[in-house]
């Protein structure tokens, strides 16, 4: 017999829920809201007013006039392209070697990422630094893409997802005369598509939002992301929040975007690799 949530309970839920989703989403919809004022409409009104009054887009075509923004989206968008190109293949080989292959040193290498998640980046950002100015690629986006190529949390994602498909369908592709690599691409990987969409997501927000790495490395104003670009905005334009909230919501939009086209696939993959561990 199927039990019956309480009235109270359910309403007591339903709070927690409507209060979780004010403070995740609450500031970003004020940002959206400022983006839309005009310079004539006060923000600061109280109580707050989401809905502006006269919705107007300068905000936007200004703060196009006074940065590249367009120019620093692009970069942006090559370096998470290549963030997600190379995290895709990287992880996801890396995740099936330590998951289906036996190797002598497997529990160390699998022990090893684990101990990356727990290294903050701030400790070894003079060392990243040093490096690629070694290889003579400061003030380049390679220099921007390397650090985060192949994340460690991404690498266990797929090795828990590999780790969760049963043998029996590869054994009987072993039968079959299938080698390693072609069982990887043939059988283990269209088994994954919804963990691979995760790691897709997680790559791109991570390099579409990396703020420090690039202002360390960058010194060209011509290649700047737009986390970097949307600085200077702010540091120019204190008074005009108007303009700092546009610059925001142009920077979070294409996370919007990438995120409702793979949503699907997201909560999918989310639960591959529950099984086991």
């Amino acid at each position: 017999m199927r039990h019956r949530m309480p009235g109270w309970e359910k309403v007591l839920r339903y709070l927690l829920m409507l209060a979780v989703l004010a403070v995740a989403v609450g500031p970003f919809v004020w940002q959206l809201s400022t983006s839309l004022k005009g310079t004539t409409e006060d923000i600061y009104t109280s109580p707050p007013r989401f809905l502006p009054a006269h919705p107007t887009l300068h905000n936007y075509a200004e703060v196009a006039d006074i940065i590249p923004v367009w120019d620093y989206a692009l970069n942006s968008l090559k370096v998470a392209a290549a963030s997600v190109l190379t995290n895709l293949v990287g992880a996801s080989m890396a995740g099936y070697a330590l998951a289906r292959l036996r190797f002598r040193g497997r529990r160390v290498a699998g022990l090893a990422f684990v101990m990356a998640l727990l290294v903050p980046v701030e400790s070894v950002l003079i060392a990243q630094f040093t490096m690629v100015r070694d290889l003579h690629l400061n003030n380049t986006l390679t220099a921007v893409v390397l650090p985060g190529s192949v994340g460690a949390l991404n690498v266990l994602l797929m090795r828990n997802a590999f780790a969760a498909l049963p043998y029996e369908t590869e054994e009987a592709a072993v039968i079959d005369g299938a080698n390693v690599w072609q069982r990887f691409v043939r059988i283990a990987l269209p088994s994954v598509r919804g963990t691979l969409a995760v790691v897709a997501i997680f790559a791109f927000m991570g390099a579409w939002d990396d703020f420090l790495w690039p202002l360390v490395v960058l010194s060209d104003p011509d290649r700047f992301t737009l986390t970097v670009g949307l600085n200077f905005l702010h540091g120019t334009f204190q008074q005009n929040p108007r303009l700092v909230a546009a610059g925001t919501v142009i920077a979070v939009a294409p996370l919007l975007a990438m995120f409702a086209c793979l949503q699907r696939y997201f909560f999918r993959g989310v639960g591959e690799g529950a099984v086991k561990g």
